[in-house]
């Protein structure tokens, strides 16, 4: 009998990024020009990280769920799993590309992909994790990596900033999650989420304030509001393709966190779903109007994702309010792989920009709209990126966003609910209103003119930088037009969900 692929799914990427830190260390004399040899390891070892991979999904997709079972602990290959790890290699595969070039002329590049390599295992392993301890330490392991790679630029004060601010509300969220097993574990004398479920029939004072635990803890890592203030600083001081982890695939992660420890509830009446959909809308509303107001563009596309949060959030909501809704909860799923390929899209060619118009000549201030004007005359093929991935972020036809949004609206409208109908109403509107923090960056891309005509280089079309650039646009234009490339993805993550909670 072979292996089981999980364990290797597992043992890759985390055995790998300790061979990246130590080659990395050891070629870190080599003062050449160019990107450091340790980025094509780190790619190399994603690479090797998606043969176990398609192997477990193979097995996953022809048997069911495939287990890894090491002692008493239990880990579960599922539809959620898939589909977190689909967006995980994909995405990371993007941002090892793009940080060829963009983290070139940085010291200490092998601590960066190194890092890198161990968020993306604690990923994979939170995603599999089926009782409460090991969703606990992958989540801690998540944390880690995230401080680290966010305040990767250490020598800049407010880097340290968002670092430290990220590290103290992500503790104490982690402090929260801790108080909430905790509780559970009192109740019922278990920690297998299963098993907990099993024993749990009433509600009790003890178990609503787990309940609220384990939402405040893992709402930090969500970006619930208000639980969001680490996110903006973290994104705006973060490389570009740090931010780009953080909102393509961390947030989302922290939420099927939270999914599976209130899974454990399942047969308790507790007003899950009504939390949802107030938590959704408050996402929706408040990050689209601090949108509206930020003139930084990392910090506008931050804000961008709390409110495309509350759309996952407003879809799980539905799921859990009406039963119709839950069967057609693969809308969730399918906006969070869409978010991830639109946000990375978003990050990459922001990223790109400043990296041009600043980072290359020296200048590490952020990138603000006034940066923008005239930018396409210059650089235009990471100028129409950015534009197709504003026009997909604001739900436009035929782009990705537009598809995954109405799925989730339509979920809602199954429930044939009067009060689903309100926050149908309330999503589209927000939707609409997205567009007025979208469409002045496309604006001053196009209609603007240069402010510096010095700006253009020789390399304006991008060297590495554009590779994993051009594979977003394509994907995200492709499932545009041909929405049944993510359908068996999506639909065996909401069959998942659907059994979590029914």
């Amino acid at each position: 009998m072979g292996m089981n692929p999980l364990l290797w799914l597992l043992v890759t990427p985390s055995c790998c990024s300790f061979m990246v830190y130590i080659v990395g260390r050891i070629i870190a004399a080599d003062k050449r020009k160019g990107p450091n040899k340790t980025v094509w390891l780190c790619l190399l070892s994603l690479i090797l990280t998606c043969v176990p991979f398609f192997m477990t999904a193979r097995q996953f997709t022809q048997d069911g769920s495939v287990s890894l079972v090491v002692g008493a602990i239990t880990l579960t290959f599922d539809g959620i799993s898939f589909l977190i790890t689909s967006v995980l290699l994909l995405l990371g595969i993007m941002v090892v590309l793009f940080s060829a070039e963009y983290m070139s002329h940085q010291s200490h590049e092998e601590k960066f992909y190194a890092q890198l390599m161990i968020l993306i295992t604690s990923i994979i392993g939170l995603s599999t994790a089926t009782d409460l301890f090991n969703l606990y330490v992958w989540f801690e392991l998540m944390a880690v990596s995230t401080y680290t790679l966010v305040s990767f630029y250490r020598n800049r004060s407010e880097s340290l900033e968002a670092g430290i601010k990220y590290l103290v509300q992500s503790a104490a969220g982690s402090v929260f999650v801790l108080l909430g097993i905790a509780i559970l574990f009192a109740l019922t004398g278990e920690i297998k989420i299963s098993e907990i479920a099993n024993n749990l029939q009433t509600n009790s004072p003890a178990l609503i304030a787990a309940t609220a635990c384990l939402i405040v803890g893992f709402g930090v890592k969500s970006a619930i509001i208000p639980m969001h203030f680490w996110l903006p600083d973290a994104h705006s001081q973060a490389p570009a393709g740090v931010s780009a982890m953080l909102s393509g695939i961390v947030i989302e992660t922290g939420l099927i966190a939270l999914l599976r420890a209130l899974s454990a509830t399942r047969n308790v009446d507790l007003p899950l779903g009504t939390i949802f959909l107030i938590f959704g809308s408050v996402n929706m509303l408040m990050g689209t109007f601090s949108a509206l107001r930020q003139q930084e563009v990392k910090r506008m596309l931050a804000f961008s994702s709390i409110s495309h949060m509350g759309y996952i959030l407003l879809g799980i909501g539905f799921a859990l309010s009406y039963q119709q809704s839950a069967v057609n909860s693969y809308g969730i799923f399918s906006h969070i792989f869409n978010h991830a390929m639109m946000k990375g899209l978003a990050f990459l060619s922001a990223g790109a920009l400043v990296f041009r118009l600043k980072i290359s000549k020296g200048n590490h201030d952020p990138l603000y709209l006034d940066d923008l004007n005239g930018v396409a005359a210059s650089y235009p093929a990471f100028a129409l990126a950015l534009s197709i991935a504003a026009f997909a972020l604001s739900g436009l036809p035929l782009f990705s966003g537009f598809l995954s949004k109405w799925l989730i609206l339509a979920s809602g409208a199954a429930s044939k609910s009067t009060a689903a109908t309100f926050f149908i109403i309330l999503a589209a509107c927000n939707s609409v209103l997205s567009l007025g923090h979208y469409a002045p960056i496309v604006n001053r891309m196009y209609r603007h003119n240069l402010e510096d005509s010095g700006s253009a280089s020789a390399q304006k079309w991008g060297g590495t930088m554009l590779i994993p650039i051009v594979a977003l646009c394509m994907i995200i234009i492709m499932i545009g037009f041909f929405p049944f490339l993510t359908d068996k993805l999506a639909h065996l993550a909401g069959e998942t969900f659907y059994n979590m909670f029914y």
